[in-house]
């Protein structure tokens, strides 16, 4: 373990041997702090919807098939402009040194092992430049959560151009922050500095509660911002918190060069639906004019298989991750990511799908039953 401001954080590098990534949880919780834990963990108010969005996967079923004369399914795909060896991703996370030592640089070296993708986020504890360089040259997107401040915006968007990223991820559904009953109980403050903070802001964010953090944060967002940034960076803007179709193609109108369907893993609007039980609808809508980016309550291989069929492109998760991290280090999220994908082939190869766009226009069934 390493202290930091009196927090111990792990500092293990290990590959980890994995059941299932749901099994990573209870062991994460022996190892990340109280306080951290229930950071990383929580959702919002009793957690209905965190806790419906991995079980919303039980809403459709995947056909299986024989006779499709295949084997070795390839998970590699091309979608913005990329070519990644998984469908996969890594899902902007915050504060991922209350997990680990190294942070956001294990995560990149290990996403990177694998030949995915991850997207930084602002509230990261490890620098923009750091966390870009750790990956060796694998792609990465940063997601910007838009301050009132825009000389700060343009500072973390100069700092993510110049590394090198290949998109901006403008997170809208979180202009105020989610009611963390977690958070509340532990009267939890960040004890690990945010390095875009610390660099960019007047503070780093240590000491201070993620209402504080979000208050600094701009409470309106809307279409003239997805152009502005878009215009300022010349890179294309993926909108993410999407959960209506109508707020898709209102993204799309402004420029959007992508759509991410996210409820920000159950962290912000308790009450509202599973994000897997909206993507369809939203898939719908923006029929193919951009690629869209799915998350929440992803923990199997075959949640990713369903997600595609649904209409996603890319499918992205945190939590299991993060749990990785803090029980593997690098070694521990290649770890995480080499077990979803290795689900994801079996689904694909019993489901009689050679490839991810094989994988899209899979058949799904709507069976409800009653367990």
């Amino acid at each position: 373990m390493t202290l930091t401001n009196g927090y111990e954080q792990s500092d293990r590098e290990e590959k980890l041997n994995i059941l299932n990534l749901p099994s990573l949880e209870g062991e994460a919780k022996k190892i990340i702090p109280t306080g951290g834990f229930g950071y990383i963990f929580g959702g919002a108010e009793d957690e209905w919807t965190l806790k419906e969005n991995t079980q919303a996967f039980n809403h459709a079923q995947i056909v299986p098939r024989a006779l499709s004369n295949i084997d070795h399914p390839d998970l590699s795909t091309d979608v913005f402009g990329l070519h990644l060896k998984t469908p996969v991703m890594m899902a902007p996370t915050a504060a991922q040194g209350l997990a680990h030592a190294k942070g956001e640089t294990d995560t990149a070296k290990g996403v990177a092992a694998v030949g995915g993708l991850m997207a930084q986020s602002t509230y990261s504890s490890t620098s923009i430049a750091d966390t870009a360089a750790a990956g060796n040259g694998a792609p990465q997107f940063f997601q910007l959560y838009m301050s009132k401040d825009w000389t700060f915006n343009e500072s973390l968007l100069d700092e993510a151009k110049k590394a090198g990223v290949k998109a901006i991820i403008l997170t809208v559904d979180a202009t105020v922050d989610g009611y963390r009953e977690e958070d509340i109980i532990n009267n939890f403050q960040f004890p690990i500095p945010m390095a875009n903070l610390e660099k960019f802001a007047s503070g780093d964010g240590k000491g201070q509660g993620i209402g504080e953090i979000y208050a600094a944060a701009a409470q309106k967002i809307g279409p003239d911002d997805v152009r502005r940034i878009a215009e300022y960076t010349d890179l294309p803007v993926i909108v993410k918190g999407i959960q209506s179709p109508e707020d898709a193609l209102r993204a799309i109108g402004a420029g959007a060069a992508g759509i991410y369907v996210s409820n920000h893993g159950g962290r912000q609007l308790n009450g509202g639906p599973a994000s897997f039980d909206v993507l369809a609808d939203i898939a719908k809508a923006v029929n193919h004019q951009v690629p869209i980016i799915f998350d929440s309550g992803v923990r199997r291989g075959s949640h990713v298989f369903k997600a595609l069929a649904s209409g996603a492109d890319l499918v992205a998760f945190g939590r299991p991750v993060i749990y990785g991290l803090a029980l593997g280090g690098a070694e521990g999220v290649q770890s995480v990511f080499e077990a979803i994908d290795h689900e994801l082939e079996i689904t694909m190869q019993l489901a009689g799908t050679k490839t991810i766009e094989d994988v899209k226009h899979a058949p799904l069934t709507h069976f409800q039953y009653n367990d």
